[in-house]
């Protein structure tokens, strides 16, 4: 291992990585992010092709960090952020889906495409908490972070998200889980939370309702990009409070 490069899935040194680090699931988000928002930035890590950038926006020093697909990558990259880089706050900013059907619950059945959720808790079927020997904590946002974001706006739905192992699903698994109080499906929540309460850290998931894979809807591309920037830009801002409020 490199000196002063404490992960073997970064190759950035201590100090390359700001205390708040927005976390899109895709890499290529991370770029998009920096290149369109950002008034300077560096790329500190490519391994993997793993993207991770530090820059500013607004004149406050953010990172953006790829995740990468599911629970166990989440569970890597978010422990050595928050243990190997001393990260103090993540906020993972994503897609989920609606499960609004029929025979759905009332607060999943009040979800629509396009809406901007935040996970105040985790429902799953994930095994992550056990394998790492948190079974007794129940997975849960940072209420800093969370009454940070209404501060900003109240135009989001708050409730539990429902992270799953599988993102092929059968439709009447998901049927299923569209009856517990949910507001939607997603995969990487339930780890970044449990690393989050390990660790002594905040973290809060932000998402843009793309589809209804019960119903087989989703939004064009055009709305998805619109939708997107605008959960963008409310993180942004919500980074921009936790330099300034004394969160790091």
């Amino acid at each position: 291992m490199k000196i002063n490069v404490p992960t073997p899935h970064n190759e950035a040194r201590l100090g390359d990585i700001a205390k708040t680090v927005l976390m899109p699931g895709d890499p290529l988000r991370a770029k998009y992010i920096v290149e369109n928002y950002f008034d300077d930035y560096t790329c500190y890590n490519n391994v993997r092709g793993m993207l991770g950038y530090t820059g500013h926006y607004k004149g406050v020093e953010i990172s953006v960090q790829g995740s990468g697909m599911g629970v166990p990558s989440m569970g890597i990259y978010s422990k050595e952020l928050f243990d190997g880089y001393d990260v103090e706050n993540i906020i993972r900013i994503g897609s989920a889906g609606s499960l609004s059907n029929d025979v759905a619950s009332d607060m999943a059945k009040g979800v629509n495409l396009k809406d901007i959720l935040v996970a105040r808790d985790v429902d799953t079927d994930s095994n992550y908490a056990v394998s790492v020997g948190a079974e007794e904590l129940y997975p849960v946002a940072s209420d800093k972070l969370l009454n940070k974001l209404l501060e900003i706006t109240n135009d989001v739905k708050v409730g539990t998200i429902f992270t799953s192992d599988v993102f092929y699903k059968d439709r009447e698994a998901l049927v299923e889980v569209s009856k517990l109080d949910v507001l939607g499906v997603e995969m990487e929540t339930n780890a970044l939370y449990i690393n989050a309460l390990m660790s002594g850290k905040n973290a809060l998931a932000i998402f843009t309702v793309s589809d209804n894979p019960i119903l087989g809807e989703s939004i064009d591309s055009n709305e998805r990009e619109k939708g997107l920037n605008q959960m963008i830009e409310l993180a942004l801002e919500l980074a921009i409070k936790c330099e300034k409020e004394d969160m790091v």
